[in-house]
């Protein structure tokens, strides 16, 4: 959950929990707005995993199957794009990959964090060969916007800015945690000014797709789950962060193979929220 959404769900809550303690106010309707407030206070926080989490849900209990092009369909579940050709089906799935990003000079890479690098194309090498059925590993790359960026950026920092002048003020100060903030103040700083030296900032979403055959919708979709789960287990060596996609994101993936999406923020976003 970003940043943005637990202001948004802690301004929600206040709002509510002021609503339930001047509910004594209203007489006799004091009751119903509290019984609305908390009402309001839960539905907004579902809300915020509707696309993974409620819609799934929804569909399974209402027994609806979508379709997001002619002859495919996802299953009330919402875990696969499936397709039957000839009597053969075939089920797509998708996980998120959150692969290293890139490190700036100045941030100084601890030599654990060097060591991972260094052996990743090795390891990467051994997925391939031990993953005996086929997978794609797609990268989205895009350029964020400039000023909202900077902003996202100089918030962090104002932030760690307050941690480390309340630390500096403590009466037992750590100076392990005083190094950890002035490293961290050091590399946002240093963002921000390759901002300002001109350099665009470049987003990714990552992600893997592989297809399973069955001869039955069951048959297929269950060895899609199978594939998935060895790609979780092997892409643990490389010390990644992979994770099933499911609900409307499925939906959207799949059309990525098919046009050029306009809107990548909003997929990182949602990827953000599933992981």
């Amino acid at each position: 959950m970003d940043e943005e959404t637990i202001v948004y769900i802690g301004i929600t809550g206040i709002v509510g929990l002021i609503a339930i303690l001047f509910a004594g106010n209203y007489g006799y309707l004091g009751a119903f707005a509290i019984v609305l407030a908390l009402v309001a206070i839960i539905l907004i926080i579902l809300l915020n995993y509707a696309d993974f989490l409620l819609f799934p849900i929804f569909t399974t209990i209402l027994q609806i199957k979508t379709v997001p092009a002619k002859n495919y369909f996802i299953p009330k579940d919402q875990k696969a794009v499936v397709k039957n050709i000839n009597g053969l089906y075939y089920a797509t799935g998708y996980l998120t990959a959150n692969i290293y990003g890139y490190i700036l000079q100045a941030e100084k890479m601890e030599a654990e964090e060097e060591m991972k690098l260094a052996s990743a194309p090795d390891k990467w090498e051994r997925i391939v060969m031990n993953v005996h059925f086929p997978f794609k590993f797609h990268m989205l790359t895009y350029a964020k916007e400039l000023q909202e960026y900077r902003e996202d950026l100089e918030g962090k920092r104002g932030f760690l800015e307050f941690q480390l002048s309340r630390e500096m003020r403590s009466g037992n100060p750590n100076q392990l945690t005083i190094d950890d903030f002035q490293r961290r103040i050091a590399i946002l700083q240093t963002r921000i000014d390759r901002l300002s030296g001109g350099e665009r900032p470049v987003g990714s979403v990552m992600y893997i797709e592989t297809i399973a055959v069955g001869v039955s919708e069951k048959a297929a979709v269950d060895a899609l789950t199978g594939q998935i789960n060895q790609l979780e287990t092997v892409f643990n060596s490389l010390d990644v962060s992979i994770t099933r996609v499911v609900g409307r994101e499925l939906d959207i993936l799949f059309k990525f193979g098919h046009f050029i999406p306009t809107t990548p923020g909003e997929l990182e976003a949602l990827f953000n929220m599933q992981t």
